[in-house]
C-alpha cells in the first residue's frame, strides 16, 4: 500500500482524522516512527502550503499511534527567512507525537563545506545482497527493499548500515522520503545488546542537508550508529546518503533499550 494512501486523509485542517491504511505501516502497536513523523510533517506543509524548504526538525515520539487521530499545526514564528511550525498528533485526546519543523529559504552562502562521503563505500545497491528477508517487521517487508551496506562477517561495532528504497512508486518529494525513511534502520545498539529485547525510539532530531536535491533511483544508504549506550538508553547518530554518495540527512536520536 503506497504511503499516499496513508497521507490522503490529511487535509491540513485541524481536527480528527482516520488513517485507514495505518495497518500497512504498523510497528508493533504503533505506527512506524518514520510514517508517524511524515504524518506530522505532511500536516504542517498542507496546513501552510507556501513554506520554504525544510531545513531541520525535532520529533518527539510520545505514545502509540493508530488509525484514529487528531491533527494540529500552528506557525510559532515567521521571520524573513525562517518559519518555525509545530504539529501534533493526538491519540485518545493526548499528544502522541509532537514535531517542531524549521523551514528556511536559500541565501547566498557565506560559508561552504561539502559533507563527507561515507567510509568504506559499499558499491551500487543493485549488486548488494538482500537484507532482513523474512526477519524484518511487516511494514519493512511490505514497503521497502533493504540490502546490505556493510561487508558481512566483519566487526562493525555498534553501527548498522543498509541500502533501502520504497518498493513502489510512492510519488514522494525528496524531503518526504527522508522523513519517512530516516528512521527505517534499527539502532546501532542492536549489535551490542547482551540479550534480545524491545527497542523503542524516544525522539529524533535531524538536519536536511539537500532539501532541493533529487534522488531518481530512490536508493538511500541509511546508517545508525550508537555513540553511547548504558542504563537502558542509547544515543544514536542517524545519517543518510543517496546512491551518488551525497549526504542528505544528519540526525541524532535517543533510543530506549529494554530487556
Amino acid at each position: 500500500m503506497t504511503i499516499a494512501s496513508l497521507l490522503e486523509p490529511i487535509t491540513g485542517k485541524p481536527g480528527p482524522a482516520r488513517l485507514e491504511h495505518a495497518s500497512d505501516w504498523m510497528q508493533g502497536r504503533t505506527l512506524y516512527g518514520g510514517a508517524s513523523a511524515l504524518v506530522g510533517y505532511t500536516m504542517a506543509v498542507r496546513a501552510f502550503p507556501d513554506l520554504p524548504p525544510l531545513r531541520a526538525a525535532q520529533v518527539g515520539f510520545v505514545a502509540p499511534i493508530g488509525e484514529e487521530v487528531e491533527l494540529k499545526a500552528e506557525i510559532i514564528r515567521e521571520g524573513r527567512n525562517v518559519t518555525q511550525v509545530r504539529s501534533e498528533i493526538l491519540s485518545g485526546g493526548k499528544v502522541a507525537l509532537t514535531g517542531f519543523w524549521l523551514f528556511g529559504t536559500s541565501r547566498d552562502p557565506n560559508a561552504q563545506r561539502p559533507s563527507s562521503p561515507p567510509d568504506n563505500w559499499p558499491g551500487v545497491p543493485e549488486e548488494a545482497a538482500k537484507a532482513m528477508a523474512g526477519q524484518a517487521p511487516a511494514f519493512i517487508q511490505n514497503n521497502f527493499d533493504v540490502r546490505f551496506g556493510q561487508a558481512k562477517g566483519e566487526d562493525h561495532g555498534a553501527t548498522v548500515r543498509r541500502w533501502a528504497r520504497l518498493t513502489e512508486d510512492h510519488s514522494l518529494d525528496t524531503v518526504s522520503q527522508l522523513v519517512l525513511m530516516g528512521d527505517v534502520m534499527p539502532p546501532g545498539a542492536m549489535r551490542i545488546m547482551q540479550r534480545m529485547g524491545p527497542i523503542s525510539s524516544i525522539n529524533w532530531s535531524f538536519n536536511v542537508l539537500e532539501p532541493e536535491a533529487s534522488n531518481p533511483d530512490g536508493w538511500y544508504l541509511a546508517e545508525n550508529a550508537s555513540q553511547h549506550a548504558d542504563n537502558g538508553y542509547s544515543s544514536e547518530r542517524l545519517r543518510m546518503w543517496n546512491s551518488e554518495g551525497r549526504q542528505m540527512l544528519d540526525g541524532l536520536q535517543c533510543v530506549a533499550v529494554f530487556g
